[in-house]
């Protein structure tokens, strides 16, 4: 299954966000199919393969719930943003 997600590259404190087509078995920093833009959220800027996000999305490739909501907020795509829980790592091991 194909799945549309982020990938950080960049230092440390300073990410910028690849949104990138990949296996949804592979990890975060594996091997990509397609860069389909990118995202910095310390600048609010991004750029955005539109054409290809859509047609990947109406070929059956899932949405992660964080590049969903971006693609809502941006006009990519039309539909209701989804909720989205994020994990602390320091509370899971106690």
């Amino acid at each position: 299954m194909l799945v549309i997600r982020f990938q950080p590259v960049g230092k440390k404190h300073q990410k910028i966000f690849r949104i990138v087509l990949q296996d949804k078995k592979s990890k975060l920093s594996g091997k990509i199919i397609e860069k389909l833009g990118w995202w910095d959220p310390r600048l609010k800027k991004g750029d955005f393969k539109a054409d290809l996000i859509k047609f990947y999305i109406s070929n059956g490739a899932q949405v992660s719930d964080s590049v969903w909501n971006l693609l809502i907020k941006k006009a990519i795509i039309k539909g209701k943003k989804r909720p989205i829980s994020i994990k602390n790592k320091r509370n899971e091991n106690t």
